[in-house]
C-alpha cells in the first residue's frame, strides 16, 4: 500500500506579498490554474497501490487544504493538524504512527511530498517512484534527488554511492554550497539535489527514528496517541508536540542511517523558494518578461511583474520583481529577492499584519475583504457560499449593517429569522445573537459595515458553529 503524506507547514515568507502566513504558496495558483497543493496530491492519483493522501498541515491552514482537495475531487485519509511546527521529522513520523496504528499497515509505504513543490514532467515523476517501490520495500528509505540543471546554492546536495541498479546508495549529504563548489559538484557528475521528497517504509522510519532519537518518536506517538478527532482533522495533543524537539528528516534521520538510497529524478523540479525561481518556472516573453494580471510594459526586460488587483505599469526595468496584491506592492532587483525573507521578519516586528494576512481572508464559509476602515467603522464585503452558514454569534462592542448585493441570505437576529433579497438590508445592535445563512444555489454577496468603539476579530462569542469552531474567533 502507497500512501501519499503530503506536508503543507510551510509559510513561504520569500514569495510575500502574495505568500501569506496565514495564505501560503501552496494554496496559490502559481504555475497553472491549480494550486500548488492540488498538482501535488493529483500527481500521485496514478501510482500503483495508491491510496488517498495523508496530509500533515498547520491548524490555521485546516479549512483551506480541505476545500482545496475537494475542489479537485479528492477525499483524504486524515488531514493531521499540527498546534505548532516542529519541521518534517515529527511530521513524517506523524504520518507513519497513523499509517501503522493498529499494526495493520505495516507495510505501508510512504511518498513524502511537501505541498509546494514544481514538477513539470509527472511521467518522470511516477516513472522514479516505481523505480524506488522495491528498495523500499527491502527497507531502504529512499530520497528522490534532482538530476541539477545548473549549479545552485539555495539547495543542499546529495552524493551518490554504489549503485544498485537504477538505485544508489547515499555516500554523503551535503550543506548549501558556496558558488564555487556548487560549479564543482555539479561538473563531477555525482550530485543531485536535495528535493524533500522521499519514499519510505513507515515501520521502517519509526525503527529508525527511535533508534536515533527515542525522546522525539517518544513525544510524537504521545502526541498521536491522544489526539482528538475534530470533524474531518486529526488534532495532535498540543503539550505533547510541543515539548517535541524540532528537526528536519534529514539531520534526524537520513544523514545517520544506513539504510539511505537515492534514485535520481529530472523531471523539470522546482521548490519555486523565490520570485525569481518562479520566474524561471513561467514562460516569458521575447524580452524575458514574465507578467501575470493586468500589466503594462514598455523598455523593460528579463522582469516578473504580477498584478492581483490593479494596473502595474512598468518602464525601463531591467532584472526587477514587481508585485502587487490589494494591500501591498514589493519591488525589488531580481538579485535581492532571497532578501524579502528579511523584510517580511521586519514588518513582523514593527507589528504589522501584512505578513500574516491578506486583505481578503478566508473562511470555511466563504471570506470577507475588509474594503474600507476608519475611526470607528469598518466596511467588508461577506461572500457566502451555496449552502454555508456562519457562525451563530454576537459581539461586545460593534454593531452591524448588512446589505445584500447578490443572492439571498437567511438571517438570525436573536428571535427573528427572515429573509433578506438583494438590495434589501438589516441592522444587528451591539450583542444581539445573529447568524447568515445562505440558502440558495448561487454566491451571495453582502455589504457589511461595522460601526463601535473596537472592530478586532477577536470581539466575536460563537454560540454555534457547524465548522467545530464554538469558543473560537479563527
Amino acid at each position: 500500500m502507497l500512501i501519499p503524506v503530503i506536508l503543507s507547514g510551510g509559510a513561504g515568507t520569500r514569495l510575500w506579498p502574495l505568500s501569506r502566513e496565514l495564505y501560503p504558496k501552496q494554496f496559490l495558483p502559481l504555475v497553472g490554474d491549480r494550486t500548488m497543493i492540488q498538482d501535488t496530491a493529483l500527481r500521485a492519483v496514478d501510482l500503483p497501490e495508491v491510496t488517498a493522501p495523508v496530509v500533515v498541515c498547520n491548524e490555521a491552514h485546516r479549512f483551506l487544504v480541505a476545500e482545496q482537495l475537494r475542489q479537485v475531487g479528492i477525499e483524504p485519509r486524515s488531514i493531521i493538524l499540527e498546534p505548532i511546527g516542529r519541521n518534517t521529522a515529527p511530521a513524517v513520523a506523524i504520518a507513519a504512527l497513523a499509517a501503522t496504528s493498529g499494526g495493520a499497515q505495516d507495510n505501508a509505504l510512504l511518498l513524502v511530498l511537501p505541498a509546494d513543490h514544481v514538477l513539470t514532467d509527472v511521467a518522470a515523476f511516477r516513472k522514479a517512484v516505481a523505480t524506488a517501490i522495491p528498495a523500499a520495500r527491502e527497507g531502504r528509505l529512499v530520497t528522490f534527488g534532482i538530476v541539477p540543471a545548473y549549479a545552485e546554492t539555495g539547495y543542499g546536495y546529495i552524493r551518490q554511492g554504489l549503485a544498485r541498479g537504477a538505485v544508489h546508495d547515499v555516500a554523503e549529504f551535503v550543506e548549501k554550497p558556496d558558488a564555487a563548489r556548487a560549479k564543482t559538484l555539479v561538473a563531477s557528475g555525482d550530485y543531485l539535489w536535495n528535493s524533500g521528497m522521499f519514499l519510505l517504509p513507515a515501520k521502517a522510519y519509526l525503527d529508525e527514528l527511535g533508534r536515533l532519537d527515542s525522546v522525539m518518536l517518544a513525544s510524537c506517538r504521545k502526541a498521536y496517541d491522544s489526539a482528538v478527532r475534530d470533524l474531518d482533522f486529526v488534532r495532535l495533543d498540543k503539550a505533547a508536540f510541543e515539548s517535541c524537539r524540532a528537526d528536519s528528516i534529514d539531520y534526524a534521520v537520513m544523514e545517520k542511517t544506513s539504510r539511505a538510497a537515492v534514485v535520481p529524478l529530472a523531471a523539470g523540479w522546482s521548490d519555486v523558494g523565490s520570485w525569481a525561481s518562479l520566474q524561471d518556472a513561467l514562460t516569458p516573453d521575447a524580452a524575458g518578461n514574465v507578467t501575470r494580471g493586468d500589466v503594462v510594459v514598455e523598455g523593460s526586460s528579463n522582469c516578473l511583474l504580477y498584478s492581483t488587483d490593479r494596473l502595474v505599469a512598468a518602464v525601463g526595468l531591467d532584472e526587477h520583481v514587481v508585485i502587487e496584491t490589494k494591500d501591498a506592492v514589493m519591488v525589488a532587483p531580481k538579485r535581492r529577492v532571497q532578501d524579502v525573507k528579511r523584510l517580511v521578519e521586519r514588518m513582523k516586528q514593527s507589528g504589522r499584519t501584512e505578513p500574516n494576512l491578506h486583505r481578503e481572508v478566508f473562511r470555511p464559509w466563504g471570506s470577507y475583504d475588509s474594503v474600507d476602515a476608519g475611526p470607528r467603522f469598518q466596511v467588508k464585503r461577506l461572500t457566502v457560499k451555496p449552502g454555508a452558514t456562519l457562525s451563530l454569534q454576537k459581539h461586545q462592542h460593534r454593531a452591524e449593517h448588512w446589505v445584500v448585493v447578490k443572492g439571498t441570505a437567511r438571517i438570525t437576529r436573536n428571535e427573528e429569522v427572515f429573509l433578506l433579497q438583494e438590495n434589501q438590508s438589516t441592522y444587528i445592535p451591539i450583542g444581539a445573537v445573529h447568524r447568515i445563512e445562505n440558502p440558495g444555489t448561487e454566491t451571495l454577496q453582502i455589504i457589511e459595515v461595522q460601526s463601535g468603539g473596537y472592530l478586532g476579530e477577536d470581539d466575536i462569542v460563537r454560540l454555534d458553529d457547524n465548522y467545530g469552531r464554538k469558543g473560537r474567533t479563527d
